[in-house]
Order: structure tokens, then sequence, then C-alpha cells
């Protein structure tokens, strides 16, 4: 098994495919603008609609659930790497985010 790739979110390259695993209460709060919205335990049944030859960057809140599924989107052919801190360090960093609350984009 090889080792997983992570990245922080200073080093997400501007247009970079962000697959979103967090539940729908979480992504609703706020999330980064033009992200893929696919939760943890949904992501086996939505992996035909994923090409594995782009390149993903897998957020969840801190980073526990994008490592799993990083390891798990490897296991089975796919390029993506792993976003340390998660959208707790996006949020941090100052990075733009959206919300589909109407309120002030945050994480939970």
């Amino acid at each position: 098994m090889t080792e997983m790739q992570s990245v922080t979110v200073d080093t997400i390259p501007e247009g970079a495919k962000i697959l979103d695993v967090r539940e729908d209460y979480e992504w609703e709060a706020g999330h980064v603008d033009g992200a893929l919205h696919i939760p943890l335990d949904q992501l086996p049944d939505a992996l035909e609609g994923l090409d594995p030859d782009q390149d993903l960057a897998v957020i969840c809140r801190t980073g526990g659930r994008s490592a799993r599924a990083t390891q798990w989107l490897e296991a089975n052919g796919y390029s993506a790497v792993n976003v340390n801190g998660g959208m707790g360090a996006w949020l941090e960093a100052g990075k733009p985010m959206v919300s589909d609350n109407g309120q002030e984009p945050t994480v939970k």
C-alpha cells in the first residue's frame, strides 16, 4: 500500500477539483464554491460519476473522513489527495467560502 498524499489548503492550485465528503448540514453551512459534494457514506455509490483521471483534493471538516475517502479512492484507481486540516484550515486561511443557508459561511 502506498503512502497517502496530503496537501495544505495553501498549496491547492486554483481550479483544482475539490471533493467535499462532509454531511449535508455541514455543506449547507459553508463550503468551497464549485466543490463537488458527496457525503462519505455515499461515495461508493457515486464512484461511477467521478473521472479516475482527474485529480481530486478531498476535504472534510478536519481531515479524518477525507483521509479515509482518499485512501479508498486511491485503492479503487482514482487520483486523490487529502486536504490537511479540512474546512477548518480553509476557514482559518481566509479562503473564500459560500453557504446554502443564506447565512455567513462557516464550518460546522
